[in-house]
């Protein structure tokens, strides 16, 4: 049974639909290489980062939720869900914005991580799409690698 270890809420400035998440602790960067793919996915993993790809390009409210389990996943409630992997062997996560620098550091069980990304009310922006209610949520808990899966779509009206 997951157990809920820390929950951190924070206004995230994601400048060019991007912010990070990896090992406070290991030095590495943003990928540059982007398929089509990795762009309706919404999640993009490269060695020793995910890349969490909100839908506005603006600052957007974000929960970060540390789990000691995988907890329940209730699709329903969520529009687009990612789940990757993610090696934080020095157990500080850090979430950090594309060109802002830091957004916060957090305690984890230093091991492989699974990253569960949920992305709600990805429909209801403004028409120029810096205004919205859009909100993300990242569950990250101790589980052994894999690969990246798409478990539900969002999929923009065009």
């Amino acid at each position: 049974m997951a157990t809920l270890l820390s929950r951190h809420s924070l206004n995230i400035f994601a400048d060019y639909h991007q912010f990070y998440l990896w090992d406070a602790n290991v030095q590495t960067s943003a990928p540059t290489d982007w398929s089509e793919d990795d762009v309706a996915y919404r999640v993009k993993v490269d060695k020793g980062v995910v890349v969490v790809c909100p839908i506005r390009n603006t600052t957007v409210p974000v929960d970060i939720e540390i789990h000691s389990a995988a907890p329940d996943l209730l699709e329903a409630s969520w529009d687009h869900i990612a789940e990757a992997s993610l090696l934080v062997a020095s157990g500080n996560l850090e979430v950090h914005e594309c060109t802002a620098g830091s957004a916060g550091t957090f305690a984890v069980t230093p091991c492989e991580h699974r990253v569960r990304v949920l992305m709600g009310r990805l429909g209801e922006l403004s028409s120029d799409g810096l205004e919205g209610n859009d909100h993300y949520t990242v569950q990250i808990w101790p589980a052994p690698m894999g690969a990246l899966r798409v478990i539900k779509r969002y999929v923009e009206d065009e």
